[in-house]
This record gives C-alpha cells, structure tokens and sequence, in this order.
C-alpha cells in the first residue's frame, strides 16, 4: 500500500510541476502585445450585457462601451482580439452564449475580407484565453494553419517550451494573477497621430469576392443569433486603412437587406458624428482614440436606444454599481495615459 500511494504522490507531483511549468513559460501579454489577454478577461464579467460585439480591433479601439453606459444606460462588452476572423468570432460568441443571451450583437464587417486563417501568433492571441470546451476544439480546428497542431494548444509547453531561456519577471510576477487591459473589452489610447490624405498605400485584391467561409460562418452567426432571438448589428467601422472597397460594402448591404439586418457604415457618417482624422485617430487613420472611440459608441448608443428600445440599465442598483467599477478604471487609465503622454511625449505602457 504504501509502495501504490508513493507512486501515485510521484505521479500527481510530475503533473502539477508540468502544468506549473506550461502556465510558467505561457506568454502573458503584459507589456508587449497586450492583446493576447483580452479574450480572457470576459470571463471575470459578473452581470450580463445588453449588447456584445464581436470582431477585430476595429472593434475594440473604436468603440466605448463606458460612454454606452453613462449616455444611455446601456451594458455592452467587446470579445475582440488582433486580427479576429469571422470563425473566431462566431465561436466567441457560441462560447459567451453559454453564460448569458445579449438583446444585441454587433459584427464587425471587414473580418468578411480574409477567408482563411492567417497567422498563428494572431490564432494563439484569440484562442489561449477561451476555456476549454467543444466549442473551443471547434475553433481551434477552424483556425489551425497546416503546421499547426492541436496538442501545441492542448499542451502549450510543447510550443511555448523555448521561452525557458527567456523568461522575464513578469513571468514570475504574474505566473498565478493577471493584469487588467480593457474596460469591457475596449483598449484605450488617448494619444494623437493624425491621418494625413495618401498615408496608407494598399495594392488592390485581384477578386473582391468576399470568400465563402468567412460568409458561411456570418450566415451561422446569423442563425445563431435568430435561434436565441438576438438582434444582429453588422457594423464598418470609421477606419482609413486596410480600404474598404465599394465591391465590398455592395455585398455586404446586399447580404444585410437579403436578411434584413440594420448595417452601419461609420465611414459614410464621418461628418455627421464629427470625426476628425486629424484628433480623433492614434495610430494615422487606422483606429480611433479615446475621443474617436467615444464619438462613435455615443452614435451607436443612439441608435441602440432608439431602433431597438434598450432598457437604460442605470436604475439597476447591482448593475450600476458595477459599472461605477469600469467608469472608476476608465477614468484611471484616462489619467495615466494623459500623464505619461506629458511626461515622455509618448505612450508607453498601454
């Protein structure tokens, strides 16, 4: 007997050091490509949302879900990650269905243009931070490259393993915690670099075709969201660069007048909700700041408010309360990109 219970102490002690070595050498987006962590913050939410949208970065820099909050009461959260594809987001959103049911969703349309996977860094950005289930096989095998592997996302130590040699100390420091990038799932930028006419230089698609994967996964976010009797929003949002093609936005209202889904193109209302590529931009044109961000969620807010008749959420004291929680970080992370903005002239820890 007492030959078996050492046995199986040696056993469990080999697996607790491997999984305590995976989470070791696991990157973890604290300082450099923040956008790793984001898929896993949504799981620390506590009261449902109104509204989740779901898409790439031109959703979650360009939209604010705090200004939704204090103009209309309205709670929404982003699942976004760099470079998300139509297949993650709809498993995303397959996987937050299965902790609450939005009145709203919000796609964001130009993941339509890449019909299939494309990088693995931007695959294990968007999928290491999913819990574990079969939607996250689903999605895992929808995205794999053909060097991939789905044990490397099973057991990450079989790809991470090199990064023994180059362990930092926030690898120490957050081995058993984690940081708090977004609010809600927005990353904020208040800094300014503004867009200039002939910045950005693109070579055009040889078929503007949008391809028949990314459509069919759109058409089962749709029915997905019929099924759960869920408004689909589908949503361009007010960004110069990669160009959104008139060949484009024709399919698009197409699809969403065949389907009668409202479409929102935010580059036709430029002028109307006073974006300015000269203020309301960070990075020249290609994702708003803080104000540009706040300029189109109050647009959508509007829009939510009116169309679809949200409830505000503000008399809500459970619900409030939280929320004061995101404004108070909101607001702190206002203040420390503003001050850190004055001191180097520049952002550099956000």
């Amino acid at each position: 007997m007492k030959k078996w219970i050492r046995r199986i102490v040696s056993i469990l002690l080999v697996i607790v050091l491997f999984f305590a070595l995976q989470r070791l050498v696991t990157p973890k987006y604290v300082k450099d490509v923040i956008e790793g962590g984001f898929t896993a913050e949504y799981y620390r939410e506590t009261t449902p949302h109104q509204v989740l949208m779901v898409g790439d970065c031109e959703l979650y820099e360009n939209f604010s879900p705090v200004t939704l909050w204090q103009n209309y009461g309205i709670t929404s959260y982003i699942r976004g990650s760099a470079q998300q594809l139509t297949w993650q987001s709809y498993y995303l959103l397959e996987d937050a269905l299965k902790y609450e049911k939005p009145d709203v969703v919000v796609f964001n349309v130009l993941e339509l243009i890449y019909d299939e996977p494309q990088r693995e860094e931007y695959n294990r950005m968007t999928l290491d931070g999913m819990k574990w289930s079969k939607t996250k096989v689903d999605a895992i095998q929808a995205s794999m490259l053909e060097e991939e592997s789905m044990l490397d996302y099973v057991f990450p130590l079989l790809r991470y393993h090199s990064r023994i040699t180059e362990l930092s100390k926030e690898d120490v420091t957050y081995f058993a915690k984690d940081i708090q990038r977004t609010t809600a799932g927005y990353y904020m930028r208040v800094d300014v670099a503004p867009y200039e006419e002939g910045e950005w230089e693109e070579e055009e698609p040889e078929d503007f075709t949008l391809g028949s994967n990314a459509m069919g996964y759109l058409e089962r976010i749709r029915k997905l969201c019929e099924k759960n009797d869920i408004r689909l929003l589908l949503v361009k949002a007010p960004s110069v660069s990669p160009v959104w093609y008139d060949e484009w936005e024709e399919q698009v209202r197409e699809y969403a007048e065949e389907k009668n889904l409202d479409y929102i193109n935010y580059l036709e209302l430029v002028d109307e909700i006073g974006i300015d590529y000269t203020e309301d931009t960070y990075d020249e044109g290609l994702h708003m700041n803080l104000s540009g961000a706040e300029k189109c969620a109050d647009y959508l807010g509007e829009f939510l408010s009116k169309e679809y008749s949200l409830e505000d959420m503000r008399k809500d004291s459970k619900i409030a309360k939280e929320w004061e929680k995101k404004v108070q970080f909101y607001e702190d992370r206002k203040q420390a990109q503003y001050e850190e903005l004055e001191k180097y002239g520049e952002i550099r820890s956000y």
